[in-house]
């Protein structure tokens, strides 16, 4: 099943989108936003299941679904709270500077809390006050969660995923420093991230959700050329259910939760940095990495963080090439 909000109000309406993601069918019989599903799931979901069967049928009118007037699925949440799955990204950036990179982050995940009051709309610009701050895009995945208990396992938190989307984490990098320095975490250096126009249940993602993760190759493109496409499902070192229980350590989450992987990153098969696209890598989901490549091959990055006019794309496609998630694409742009 795939759920989508659509423009309206603060909190979106709610449409069940087809597979294919050209149609869809509003909700509001069932619920009238995301959050009010999540908050009554198990009475929602069968009744949103059948009105997507019976919209794959063609059995119930429907309207054509236009990604750019989706917002991100749940346009606001209770809380957003993003890990850092791939350890080989977080040994990268730490690297780029000069930071140390302690034994205890390959078996305790990294975590903060980003602010969800408000998320950009998967085709809405990034709003860049000051080129200087170094905006970066991040190419994650993200998945949303019903209530979860404080002190839930593992296999309790991976039972409490309902829907998985896709990420953009924008982060502003020469700010990053300094708040980290202040020894308090990211505030400043993490604005308003954006999500896939589209949602998607665990169970209709079939063999590319295993083991609490989601494979497939996550495309980012910068400026209509393929800067990465790492395998979400390769050198994550926690998985979802490691990252909600974690999360979930001293309090409860309340469904609605977001909770983040992370930049997607893979190693390069000797174990060491991958390499670029053009090199037959499978090239970086941010452009952190590569200027940290940049700089160990060279001695410094040659790759300017985003400009005004930049455009970011991130999308995940199926083995026939179709877009299962829809597209976030983004321009950077004066606030």
């Amino acid at each position: 099943m795939k759920l989508a909000s659509l423009k309206w109000g603060r909190d979106g309406r709610l449409v069940v989108v087809s597979n294919d993601l050209a149609w869809c069918v509003e909700a509001n019989d069932v619920a009238p936003t995301l959050q009010a599903a999540l908050d009554d799931w198990e009475r929602c979901e069968p009744l949103l299941k059948g009105l997507a069967e019976s919209l794959e049928h063609g059995s119930i009118p429907r309207v054509r679904f236009h990604e750019h007037a989706a917002e991100s699925p749940l346009p606001r949440a209770f809380q957003w709270a993003d890990g850092s799955a791939y350890v080989n990204h977080v040994a990268l950036v730490r690297q780029a500077r000069a930071a140390d990179m302690p034994d205890s982050f390959w078996t305790d995940p990294l975590m903060y809390q980003g602010g969800s009051d408000g998320f950009l709309a998967p085709r809405d610009p990034i709003p860049l006050a000051d080129e200087a701050w170094g905006c970066d895009m991040e190419g994650e995945i993200a998945v949303v969660t019903g209530d979860v208990p404080m002190g839930a396992g593992r296999e309790e938190a991976l039972a409490a995923i309902r829907l998985v989307m896709l990420c953009n984490d924008v982060s502003l990098r020469n700010l990053i420093p300094g708040e980290i320095a202040k020894s308090f975490g990211f505030f400043q250096s993490k604005p308003a991230s954006a999500f896939s126009p589209v949602a998607v249940t665990p169970d209709a993602l079939g063999d590319a959700w295993k083991d609490g993760k989601l494979h497939g190759r996550l495309e980012v493109e910068l400026n209509g050329k393929l800067l990465g496409e790492a395998d979400a499902g390769v050198d994550m070192t926690f998985d979802f259910g490691t990252l909600i229980a974690h999360a979930a350590k001293t309090r409860a989450l309340g469904a609605g939760t977001i909770v983040g992987s992370g930049t997607v990153s893979n190693r390069g098969p000797d174990g060491g940095p991958g390499k670029t696209i053009a090199e037959g890598g499978v090239g970086y989901s941010c452009l952190a990495e590569l200027r940290t490549v940049e700089t160990l091959a060279h001695g410094a990055p040659s790759t300017p963080f985003l400009k005004r006019g930049d455009r970011v794309r991130i999308e995940m496609r199926d083995a026939r090439r179709h877009s299962i998630f829809g597209a976030i694409e983004q321009d950077v742009a004066q606030p």
